[in-house]
């Protein structure tokens, strides 16, 4: 006879298969805020996961193909053009995600002429002014360069704007064909490309055929007409919003560009190629996880936005993810950073492993500081984030050229992870005094990463004596087994300690 406990343990079995099979079928069918994040976040997840490896296989393919001058002069020419662009930012699609109108013809409109506009406005600028930027650096080569690449942001301003109402409405399935489709077509282009110029202009056209991707996609995912009429009414109002963000992008561009136009003047394309690229090693997954938070939540906490408890419930969980994952792998590039680079790219990028190791300490403090971000735009006030940049760029200038004489190349992120820093605490303060976020819940996780990750880089670090842990495979390997270490630790810690997410 079966006995009464193995009936109950049966039954608890079904029970839970049951609640499991229908928790799962409410996350695929239900429409609940929760199962939509979750079904916006795999589509995103994957087309942007999409994207950053076949654009880290570029890197690794380009970086072969191309020598370090023209990886160089690609980031003063996106540099240059980014002033202009970030100058004329009306921060349409954030206005448009925000509003709660957003959906409705007379806001799509209103979304697409304003955009279209900016765009029309940046090429004609950046055209007049490209002979002077390339006067400025010397090199007659960068006004050409400048006034084909503008091109890529006309295609962008002119993109369906009903495409941005699907990120409102959530339809992230529609945003991630636009948005990694046309990235993954101008990363295949510029590798063709390469094949066939082998200088910068492979990197140029192919910057400008990613938004053409984009540009056809939107429209034929998200089909649109604009009117004829400019609908004023609705333009007022999402200037509204976008008045409380102007100057946000430019103060944000300070922050993020200033490091290059100054490396531009006192190094040599060569030293600025392996300055950028080893940066960029790092900034791929921290893009890849910023676009795929950042198009989550901005709508996400925009629902809930008059939610305190839940706002700072979601911001924590976030946060809490994102330093259990990212510490133990700044320990990694710390630790392995010089390796990686000679694997990936070559010996000769080896030689920018110092700024590789700051950047990543920048980025994680990025991500943190995006969250926050989120929950000031989805309340409806760019301001508090504009306050913070300010702060950030007025840091950066500062800091940029006396920590550049005094470092090097490694300089210009050790300004930067300064700024951030300052950032991040200016925020932290503002989004207390805003929601009541609970600081020492909001630390914990954080801290305890911080110093399990810290503890295993000393251990690892103590190795580097040894002859054969110097070599690139085996130098990597030990960072991967205290990469894992650290996880392991921080998760007993944390689970132990009571931590879970809800």
């Amino acid at each position: 006879m079966t006995s009464v406990a193995e009936t109950t343990t049966e039954v608890s079995k079904v029970s839970l298969s049951g609640r499991l099979k229908k928790n799962w079928a409410s996350i695929l069918q239900g429409e609940s805020l929760k199962a939509r994040v979750f079904r916006g976040g795999a589509w995103l997840g994957a087309g942007s996961f999409s994207e950053q490896v076949i654009r880290f296989g570029r890197n690794m393919i380009l970086t072969r193909l191309l020598a370090p001058e023209a990886f160089g002069t690609m980031a003063v020419v996106l540099s240059a053009c980014s002033v202009v662009q970030t100058i004329m930012d009306v921060g349409v699609r954030e206005a448009l995600i925000q509003n709660p109108k957003g959906s409705e013809d007379d806001y799509v409109g209103a979304a697409w002429w304003m955009a279209f506009g900016r765009g029309l406005s940046f090429w004609i600028c950046v055209s007049a002014i490209a002979p002077f930027v390339a006067k400025f650096y010397g090199n007659p080569d960068l006004s050409p360069l400048f006034r084909v690449a503008a091109l890529g942001l006309l295609f962008e301003g002119a993109l369906s704007s009903r495409a941005y109402a699907a990120i409102r409405e959530m339809k992230f399935r529609k945003w991630a064909i636009i948005n990694h489709g046309g990235a993954i077509a101008g990363v295949v282009v510029t590798i063709v490309l390469s094949f066939l110029l082998r200088n910068v202009w492979a990197l140029v056209l192919g910057y400008v055929a990613e938004n053409v991707g984009r540009f056809t996609l939107s429209y034929m995912v998200c089909p649109y007409f604009p009117p004829r009429r400019l609908p004023l009414p609705a333009v007022r109002d999402l200037w509204k919003f976008s008045r409380q963000a102007f100057g946000l992008s430019l103060l944000n561009l300070i922050f993020a560009r200033t490091d290059i136009f100054v490396l531009a003047k006192m190094f040599r394309p060569a030293e600025i190629g392996l300055y950028t690229m080893a940066i960029y090693l790092v900034q791929t997954p921290t893009s890849f996880v910023m676009n795929l938070l950042g198009q989550t939540l901005l709508p996400t906490f925009s629902r809930v936005q008059d939610d305190r408890a839940r706002i700072n419930r979601i911001l924590i969980q976030v946060s809490s993810v994102l330093a259990l994952v990212a510490m133990p792998g700044l320990f990694f590039l710390s630790f392995c950073g010089r390796s990686l680079l000679s694997i990936v790219y070559g010996s000769r990028y080896s030689e920018a492993a110092g700024p590789l190791m700051v950047a990543s300490f920048v980025a994680v403090l990025n991500l943190l500081n995006g969250q926050i971000t989120s929950v000031f735009f989805a309340k409806g006030h760019p301001q508090l984030h504009r306050r913070c940049v300010v702060i950030m760029a007025i840091a950066m200038i500062a800091l940029i050229y006396p920590s550049i004489k005094a470092f090097g190349l490694v300089g210009g992120q050790l300004a930067a992870l300064f700024a951030i820093g300052t950032g991040l605490l200016f925020q932290i303060a503002r989004l207390r005094h805003m929601t009541q976020l609970d600081l020492s819940r909001y630390a914990k996780v954080i801290l305890i990463s911080g110093i399990v990750s810290a503890g295993i880089a000393v251990a690892c670090l103590s190795t580097r004596s040894w002859a054969f842990i110097s070599q690139p495979l085996p130098n990597i390997a030990i960072g991967i087994v205290g990469c894992i270490a650290a996880y392991l630790i921080c998760g007993s810690v944390l689970f132990r300690g009571g931590f879970r997410l809800e």
